[in-house]
């Protein structure tokens, strides 16, 4: 028999027993809040994506595996999964980062219709490099589809303002959007036109179509 202990009778006296089982309650891991996982995960897909543009740039789009994404991302391959099925996903998943940026630079000038357009190229001025590397053979289809989807969305909430939703609407988008796609491409073959020039041939060749909208609505 251990001393200090009573036969039949617990060690720990009934009347501290919850109190000692509540510390240990409190000593337990807290769950990390909501907030604090969104951040977390943001983070992750953040390190993901810069880690995808950077050896684009380096080796090609065909070089690139996943595994050496997740390794200069410092990010585990089975975390990778958890966040995209392959890199083609993880590439088209930085449009939504670029159209939140292009909502706030139109918001920063007048309004007018499709005004976020400058500002797209403009942007693409700026990471000429990597818009290059993104224009290549092997990577072309998959950037067309996110870039169609993002300026798509963008001159949705433009056309909204001037037709009610209906077949023409949903034409007129995706004409736009396809328009616009075309017009990056040329001006790739045309490396002295500044933004704002490309910027103004995409506002006349659009007029016509802004005002058919506003005659059918």
């Amino acid at each position: 028999m251990i001393a200090g202990k009573t036969p039949g009778k617990s060690a720990i006296p009934a009347a501290h027993s919850g109190q000692i089982g509540s510390s240990v309650q409190k000593r337990s891991t807290p769950k990390p809040s909501p907030k604090r996982a969104d951040r977390r995960i943001a983070r992750t897909q953040r390190l993901l994506h810069e880690a995808l543009l950077q050896l684009i740039l380096e080796r090609g789009w065909d070089a690139v595996s996943v595994q050496e994404v997740c390794e200069r991302a410092d990010v585990g391959r089975s975390t990778f999964y958890v966040h995209f099925a392959d890199k083609e996903e993880l590439l088209i998943s930085g449009f939504d980062g670029l159209r939140q940026m292009l909502r706030e630079r139109a918001a920063e000038r007048a309004p007018q219709p499709l005004g976020f357009t400058l500002g797209l190229l403009e942007h693409a001025r700026e990471n000429q490099k990597l818009f290059r590397a993104l224009l290549g053979k092997r990577t072309a289809q998959v950037v067309h589809r996110g870039f169609v989807a993002t300026v798509g969305d963008l001159v949705a909430a433009d056309v909204a303002a001037v037709t009610p939703p209906g077949p023409l609407r949903e034409a007129s988008v995706r004409y736009l959007a396809g328009a616009f796609w075309e017009l990056l491409l040329w001006w790739g073959e045309q490396p002295n036109a500044s933004p704002v020039e490309v910027d103004e041939v995409f506002s006349r060749l659009t007029v016509a179509v802004l005002g058919e909208l506003k005659v059918w609505t």
